[in-house]
C-alpha cells in the first residue's frame, strides 16, 4: 500500500509537470501564430505597395508618350 501511495505522489506530480509544459506549449504555439499572421500581413501590405507602384509607373508611362507627341507635333511645321 505504501509503495502504492508513494507511486501516486509521484504520478501526480508529474502531471502536474505536464500540465505546467501544456500551458507553456500552448502560450508559444498562440506567440508563433501571431508573428505568422503579421509575417502574413507584411506580405500582403508589400503586394499592394507592389500593385500601387506598378499603376504609378503605367500612369507615368502614358504621361510620358503623351507629352512626347505633343512635343514632336509642335517640332513639326505647320
Amino acid at each position: 500500500v505504501a509503495q502504492a501511495y508513494v507511486n501516486q505522489r509521484k504520478l501526480d506530480q508529474e502531471v502536474k509537470t505536464l500540465q505546467v509544459q501544456a500551458a507553456q506549449f500552448a502560450r508559444q504555439t498562440g506567440h508563433w501564430i501571431s508573428m505568422v499572421e503579421n509575417f502574413n500581413q507584411a506580405l500582403k501590405e508589400i503586394g499592394d505597395v507592389e500593385n500601387w507602384a506598378r499603376s504609378i509607373e503605367m500612369d507615368m508611362r502614358t504621361i510620358a508618350t503623351a507629352l512626347e507627341y505633343v512635343y514632336k507635333g509642335q517640332l513639326q511645321p505647320s
